[in-house]
């Protein structure tokens, strides 16, 4: 089977890695191709066949294959063969209004994605909560596999601490520091209205300010939306740690004690570590009654207190240091709503719905949009 991956326009990361990563470990006789930034072929393992993203090669071998598997919209034309099969995996729980459920969009912009849409044979959902959701605003009507998401497997393994300390090493987090990661979530406005060339992406605060102001026991981990990630301009010198470029956020998870984020989804995902989350939500108005939408109330579901001002997210962080944390009722609440799959199991699941080996054993099945095992 010719099976080709594609991840955030061409990283190697998210639910196709870790899918791809256990079909290698299984043995599984496939050849594997996948698309690859050009800046980024250098993530790849050794021995990795790569296609450079958007080339004449990716499409021959998106056009060549039995199976794709990607985490987002592909990107460019290609013509999917009648013998192909598209497991589109996506990459969140959908907080904000997603395709066609948006407020806002560019001129032509949801047409194009929707020639996308139409490739797909199947979807893959996190949570029962994101099903109905990705249904109506894909406008998909396909098959949609609650397995959890493959990506966030790591999470739960028995090697997650040894990972923590690699990563946190590679990172040059000093021993005993709290690293706080930072994960801002994208303006759309900003990113579509934006001057031709402008590599700058503002943020609510002074970066380095705020970084000084955490002291020297805490480390900052800033990492932007890859939609985004080309925009930041930090200064040299800086006290931040940009890790953006990083390949795959899941493994930041484990290095950090604290996620920082806005309205990003990756507050549904560090929630499986069942570390701190504090939502910094200074333009909350604005982006969800103008910009987005939201599909429900954050300051209801959110997995603690919103914040509106660095101050408060200072002195949020501060407490934290000074007693171990316990998480609350509300945060407990959000992780049985939107984190019940994320058991370290998910990959066995959507391996064994589409690359079944010998029969399914008891984690086997996942169940569909209905909810039923099958």
């Amino acid at each position: 089977m010719n099976v080709v991956l594609n991840s955030f326009r061409g990283m190697y990361s998210d639910s196709p890695r870790a899918l791809f990563e256990a079909l290698v470990e299984r043995g599984d006789d496939h050849a594997y191709t996948w698309l690859a930034a050009a800046d980024r072929i250098g993530d790849f393992p050794a021995g990795t066949t790569t296609v450079e993203f958007g080339s004449a090669a990716a499409v021959a071998a998106l056009e060549a294959a039995d199976m794709v598997v990607s985490n987002d919209h592909i990107g460019f034309d290609w013509d999917k063969s009648p013998g192909t099969t598209y497991l589109q995996t996506w990459h969140g729980t959908p907080l904000k209004r997603i395709h066609n459920d948006v407020l806002w969009a560019p001129e032509g912009r949801l047409a194009y994605l929707d020639t996308e849409i139409a490739r797909w044979d199947a979807l893959l959902s996190p949570n029962a909560v994101s099903t109905p959701r990705f249904r109506k605003a894909f406008g998909f009507t396909g098959p949609v596999h609650e397995t959890g998401y493959p990506r966030n497997d790591v999470l739960s393994s028995p090697e997650r601490d040894r990972i923590r300390a690699q990563v946190r090493a590679e990172l040059d987090v000093p021993e005993g520091a709290t690293a706080v990661l930072y994960t801002p979530t994208w303006r759309d406005d900003q990113v579509f209205n934006a001057a031709e060339g402008d590599p700058q992406h503002s943020f609510p605060l002074d970066l380095g300010e705020f970084a000084a102001a955490l002291g020297e026991d805490h480390v900052l981990l800033l990492r932007v939306h890859q939609m985004v990630s080309d925009r930041l301009d930090l200064a040299d010198g800086s006290p931040i740690r940009d890790v953006s470029s990083y390949p795959d956020i899941s493994f930041l998870y484990l290095a950090a004690d604290v996620l920082v984020t806005d309205y990003s989804s990756t507050m549904f995902d560090f929630a499986v570590t069942g570390k701190p989350i504090l939502n910094f939500t200074y333009d909350l108005d604005y982006f969800q009654d103008e910009l987005r939408g939201f599909y429900f109330d954050l300051a209801e579901a959110a997995p603690g207190e919103l914040l509106s001002t660095s101050d408060e997210v200072l002195a949020a962080i501060a407490e934290l240091s000074r007693a171990p944390w316990v998480p609350t009722e509300r945060y407990d609440r959000f992780r049985e709503t939107f984190c019940s799959l994320e058991d370290g199991h998910a990959t066995e699941r959507v391996l064994q719905l589409f690359f079944p080996a010998g029969p399914p054993g008891p984690t086997g099945a996942a169940p569909t949009h209905d909810g039923k095992r099958r």
